[in-house]
């Protein structure tokens, strides 16, 4: 997540959960902390995990103090261990009091989605299968998640409903047809983007590829049926299968050979990997 990402789609969220947090005043930090104090605090590991989301983290207090400094010894994408001093935060030991669950709730959050699709992608080592998200997320989080997908080794599916062409059932029941939802969409969609449809028998098989889609996505088919939508698509568009798709049941699906798996368990079922600040202590400025 680069400066101008940071800044021109994240900082108005960041700044919207420290507002939901901090409404007028920090009570309980102005009470024990009257006038600028300076001090640091540790950024600790409480368990085994992959780390995500540490530029969301150190912005958080800088947008609460320009000044607030933040180290680390780790980067996204990083393995940590339980007990693991990752960081150190350094500044107005209200703002680091003040920024502390805003920034950890990021952190945890995006620590935890990075950690449950690394744990998924390796299910799937050894195949052509891409992992894939959706747009199941958090509403106001889907930057920060999709960007922990990716940094735990998955892949993004389209960001929203701009980012491309998926026709599902109640749009191919609104258009009356797969054939007739492709034939409008091939019309009105720009010609650079594909053309996806969701399909949950051979029947709607068979049209989606005498339509021409694109990419045919086996929703919540049995493993025989899937099997047999692949031999009758026969590769004249690539296959994506989705459906209550988690590591436990993952695994089961590699034989088929498709192209995508899609999963919203990625994001909106992957627990927090558990981070702490501690040790908080004045420093000399």
């Amino acid at each position: 997540m680069n400066n101008i990402t940071m800044k021109l789609n994240a900082d108005p969220l960041i700044l919207s959960a420290l507002q939901e947090d901090i409404n007028s005043e920090d009570l309980s930090a102005n009470a024990v902390i009257p006038e600028h104090t300076p001090g640091e605090v540790d950024l600790i590991a409480k368990q085994d995990g992959i780390i995500c989301g540490l530029p969301v983290f150190s912005r958080t207090f800088e947008l609460l103090d320009p000044e607030t400094r933040s180290t680390f010894s780790v980067s996204d994408g990083d393995p940590v261990t339980a007990g693991q001093k990752i960081g150190r935060v350094r500044g107005d030991i209200r703002v680091l009091l003040s920024g502390e669950r805003t920034a950890l709730n990021y952190l945890q959050r995006m620590s935890g989605i990075a950690t449950y699709t690394n744990t998924v992608v390796k299910l799937l080592q050894g195949t052509k299968t891409k992992l894939l998200d959706t747009r199941k997320t958090t509403p106001n989080m889907r930057i920060f998640e999709k960007y922990a997908v990716k940094t735990g080794g998955g892949y993004n599916h389209r960001y929203n409903l701009s980012g491309g062409v998926m026709l599902k059932d109640n749009h191919i029941d609104a258009a009356g047809s797969i054939t007739e939802a492709v034939r409008r969409a091939r019309e009105y969609a720009p010609f650079v983007l594909k053309i996806e449809v969701e399909v949950e028998n051979t029947d709607m098989v068979r049209e989606a590829v005498s339509a021409g889609a694109d990419i045919i996505m086996l929703d919540n088919m049995d493993h025989e049926q899937m099997a047999e939508a692949i031999h009758i698509i026969d590769g004249r568009a690539e296959v994506e299968c989705s459906g209550n798709i988690t590591k436990e049941n993952i695994k089961k699906l590699t034989d088929l050979g498709v192209d995508y798996i899609s999963s919203g368990a990625l994001t909106h079922s992957a627990p927090i990997l558990d981070l702490s600040m501690k040790n908080l202590r004045r420093i000399s400025e």
